[in-house]
């Protein structure tokens, strides 16, 4: 018989470093928070990514820190240290995190044996693979819940979908107070209806061209009588700007950019909850609007959606563009960096998905391979039932 796993009596939980992994790490952290009740848990997280978890229940203690320099991993262990935990999740796949656990003394150690690190774990689990070697494309999802499930808990890995295992986040009352100062100094009353465009992304090839947003925001201006406020980081500021000036003089006092208004990633919150959707590349703010219910339209180039294969509300539903539809399931976008170039989304495509989710449309759908054979036509992603 198979012997259960130790419980923790003081576990530190290592978030993962993006925005997006944050958030489709939340089931995890939900799920972990509520198998063990009394065990006190920490959150090791990179500074920002606090405001993403800020009000959320997961945590007993937050530790803000950021891993830099050849003594990072030394000085950040050093706060843990007195801590004294006795179990670490390393919701990370990186060397230097396991690194720092081991310098903070903590006992057990799980994590994924990639990236070199496996000597440095104490409870291993080998990353899924194809049958070449390669990693086998796993939703961000179902990787955590597995390294919970199989190492921490003891328990079988769930089927994940919106009803067990949402997306969620919280909005203190500081945030949305910041959030709403944002949007009156944007210019917005109260009530005003706005969607959000999300013209960024970490990878210039995962972002539609600044033109066909700006042709987007005039589409929702006219069509939709929305005003449209444009996110991104303070590094694309230029970005907001250039799609700005782009839309038709006509509309453009009411498409805003967010960039010149002093968002944060807390403030963020509070304005993406009230969206009527948002449109937005393969980023971190498309999991935000997902884990606060507000409709999406999710544009897919060279990154293959699969691997961030996110529970919807059928409320809340999700429609998914990819730049090659035709591409054979076996096979991954990533590979195919010009087949698959993000400027294959065609601009009606794009218009035709928000008409419908404007439309109060949630259904029904057509999976994937209904439209492998036309290429000219959207791809719907399947929205699961609310929790």
């Amino acid at each position: 018989m198979h012997k259960a796993p130790p419980k923790p009596l003081r576990l530190l939980i290592v978030c993962p470093s993006w925005v997006g992994d944050v958030v489709m790490a939340t089931p995890t952290l939900r799920l972990v928070r509520d198998s063990l009740p009394g065990c006190f848990i920490g959150g090791l997280v990179r500074p920002g990514l606090d405001e993403i978890l800020a009000g959320s229940p997961f945590f007993d203690e937050m530790h803000i820190a950021r891993s830099s320099g050849v003594m990072g991993p030394k000085f950040i262990a050093a706060k843990l240290r007195p801590r004294r935990y006795d179990t670490v999740l390393l919701l990370t796949n990186s060397f230097s995190t396991a690194l720092i656990a081991r310098i903070a003394g903590i006992p057990r150690r799980i994590g994924y044996d990639r990236d070199a690190r496996g000597l440095l774990l104490t409870d291993r689990l080998k990353a899924p693979t194809t049958g070449s070697g390669a990693y086998a494309v796993t939703p961000a999802v179902e990787y955590y819940l597995r390294l919970a499930c199989e190492r921490l808990l003891g328990i079988p890995i769930p089927k994940w979908d919106s009803g067990k295992h949402p997306l969620e986040l919280a909005i203190t009352a500081d945030e949305q107070s910041a959030a709403d100062q944002i949007v009156r100094t944007a210019g917005l009353e109260p009530g005003i209806a706005y969607g959000i465009l999300n013209p960024g992304g970490n990878n210039i090839a995962k972002r539609w061209s600044a033109d066909r947003f700006a042709a987007l925001a005039a589409h929702l201006v006219r069509g939709h009588g929305l005003h449209v406020l444009l996110n991104g980081s303070p590094g694309e500021a230029d970005l907001l700007e250039q799609i700005r000036a782009g839309a038709p003089e006509e509309v453009r006092s009411r498409v805003i950019s967010l960039a010149q208004h002093g968002i944060t990633l807390g403030s963020l919150k509070g304005i993406v909850r009230q969206a009527r959707l948002m449109v937005t590349n393969d980023t971190g703010p498309r999991h935000i609007a997902a884990a606060l219910g507000v409709p999406l339209v999710s544009l897919f180039g060279p990154t293959d959606h699969r691997w961030t294969t996110i529970p919807t509300r059928t409320d809340a539903p999700e429609i998914i563009l990819l730049a090659d539809p035709t591409l054979p399931a076996d096979q991954i976008a990533n590979d195919h960096p010009d087949r698959c170039r993000i400027d294959r989304i065609e601009i009606a495509d794009v218009h035709a998905a928000a008409d419908r989710i404007l439309a109060g449309w949630n259904g029904p759908v057509c999976a994937r391979d209904d439209w492998r054979n036309s290429a000219d036509r959207p791809i719907w992603s399947e929205p699961t039932s609310a929790p």
